[in-house]
């Protein structure tokens, strides 16, 4: 198993923290004396790289690299400066690395700074891509022996999402306003949602562009890095709007991610296989080899003023499809995917209750309440909860972290 790599921050040298060496996350922070910058998180500091660039310490192809103070830039220079920007990193912190002198004083503390969204996403597709969800949700509304649609299977199932609603943890989400028809209604009215629902979900993010079809590896080789995902998810304006095209403005109020970009180089001692198929899937989603991540997440819920109590645990491991594999889907009818395409895993549920990624599982439909460490119930998201979801690969001593990925419920807009 992999060791954990010292470095001369002593701060990451801690097993609780989320960002040893091995990790070296990127991100993008403000503090009160400075504008958006690219910074590496490095124990609980931030490696300030906009300005390691300005004072002519790293050895970029392009100038200007990190000038707007988000990765688009550096993604686009391709894997072999991904991987010398990293291994540059790693020298650099390491424990008795002769740049210690250089880099310590553009090192700042991370309860200093506020982060803001690392990278523009140019597009947002949302899959449903976790077995254990996609037969849940299933069961719920249709007979179980038929809860998966004929086509579950064979692919990877998605839809294309709005860019403009990704935001960064901390960022608070208004519960949206929409249609709503219950079946013993006539017809629908229009007020805010009763049954607000959080998904606890991966992001992939897309490093290299494509124009055609690519094949599951080069799909890989095309990922960039990873971020917890919240999918946030009106539940009775998405009951009624459906049919037939799909999701719409159910999804659209907000989705929120983690705001550190966990490099899949990172990732890759923590290669896990996808489950056993039921079905041969066709030649183009066909693995080469482990396409998954061994990856702990939970989610927790805390009201506003209360103590927080942790709804659901589960695993990474647990989807039917990969990142890879919906990225060469997406592509295989030709589409372009581009530079900070952002794709979200869909729910991540395990086999057990305790394991599902959704209120909408976890209280079956709102059928069976949950109870809080507060004393209270809940079904669905009230406003003034707190949602956060944490991930983490473990390695011997050390844990490869993506930080907290949090949003609060405000209140509905007043109806026009």
């Amino acid at each position: 198993m992999t060791q954990l790599l010292r470095s001369w921050v002593e701060s990451a040298n801690a097993a609780e923290t989320d960002f040893p060496l091995n990790n070296l996350p990127y991100g993008s922070f403000v503090t009160p004396q400075t504008s958006r910058r690219c910074g590496v998180a490095i124990g609980s500091q931030i490696l300030d790289v906009s300005a390691l660039e300005q004072v002519g310490l790293l050895d970029l192809p392009q100038d200007n690299v990190f000038a707007e103070g988000t990765w688009n830039r550096f993604m686009a220079l391709g894997p072999q400066h991904w991987a010398e920007f990293r291994a540059f990193l790693t020298d650099a912190l390491g424990d008795g690395s002769p740049r210690q002198g250089d880099l310590q004083k553009h090192l700042v503390p991370m309860a200093r700074a506020a982060m803001e969204m690392p990278f523009t996403v140019t597009e947002y597709t949302d899959f449903y891509a976790g077995r254990h969800h996609a037969f849940n949700v299933g069961s719920l509304f249709r007979d179980p022996a038929n809860a998966l649609p004929p086509n579950w299977l064979h692919m990877p199932i998605g839809y294309n999402g709005r860019a403009s609603s990704v935001v960064v943890s901390g960022t608070d989400v208004i519960r949206p306003n929409g249609q709503l028809k219950s079946p013993d209604m006539d017809a629908p009215v229009f007020g805010p949602s009763k049954r607000f629902d959080m998904e606890l979900e991966m992001g992939a993010i897309v490093g290299t562009p494509s124009d055609g079809p690519i094949t599951v590896q080069q799909a890989d080789d095309m990922i960039f890095g990873y971020v917890l995902l919240n999918d946030w998810s009106a539940r009775d304006i998405q009951a009624w709007e459906y049919a037939p095209l799909g999701p719409f403005q159910a999804k659209a109020t907000a989705t929120t991610i983690s705001p550190w970009i966990v490099t899949k180089a990172a990732l890759e001692p923590f290669r896990t296989s996808t489950p056993p198929r039921e079905k041969e899937l066709l030649p183009y989603l066909r693995e080469p080899g482990p396409m998954l991540f061994d990856i702990e997440l939970e989610v927790g819920l805390a009201p506003e003023g209360k103590p927080e109590t942790i709804l659901s645990r589960t695993n990474y491991s647990e989807m039917y499809y990969s990142a890879a594999q919906q990225l060469a889907h997406h592509a295989s009818s030709g589409c372009p995917m581009r530079v900070g395409d952002l794709l979200g895993s869909g729910t991540i549920s395990g086999p057990e209750k305790q394991n599902r990624g959704s209120l909408l599982e976890l209280s079956w439909g709102g059928r069976e309440p949950l109870t809080l460490n507060s004393g209270e119930t809940r079904t669905f998201l009230e406003d003034g909860d707190t949602l956060t979801l944490r991930g983490a690969a473990r390695g011997d001593g050390f844990r490869i972290g993506f930080g907290a990925c949090r949003g609060k419920i405000l209140p509905a807009r007043d109806l026009p």
